[in-house]
């Protein structure tokens, strides 16, 4: 697999289609940063790491509201074949603020915002909306 962010990203965007409850991702730092992120952020009701051998799994349990879900857009930015930065003063936004935008830093992933207060830049990963 070349880009386990966008495999992440993409199974979570079809579980949501199909208003799944729970989807199970391949574990790894990174991805359980970002997951971390959306339950902090609101966007996913939990998130639990099943060890199962060698690396283990995500357990992400997916939030909805009136049957629709909380989350309504997730894209990738940096790719493998393209990586995307920003420093403090050219930060994203999405939607205007109404989303936020993951970033892996120097000192550790965190959200735009996170990002800002901390006056640290670095590479865009992922918006969610």
């Amino acid at each position: 697999m070349t880009d386990p962010i966008a495999d992440m990203l993409t199974r979570i965007r079809n579980a949501l289609m199909v208003n799944k409850d729970t989807v199970e991702v391949p574990s790894s730092n990174m991805k359980k940063a970002i997951a971390d992120i959306m339950l902090k952020e609101g966007y996913i009701s939990d998130v639990k790491l099943v060890e199962d051998g060698f690396a283990g799994t995500l357990q992400i349990t997916l939030k909805y509201a009136n049957k629709h879900s909380v989350i309504n857009g997730l894209k990738r930015v940096s790719k493998p074949g393209l990586r995307t930065y920003a420093g403090v003063e050219n930060m994203p936004k999405v939607l205007n603020g109404l989303g936020i935008a993951v970033l892996s830093t120097n000192k550790g992933i965190m959200t735009d915002r996170q990002a800002k207060a901390a006056n640290v830049g670095g590479e865009v990963l992922c918006y969610i909306w």
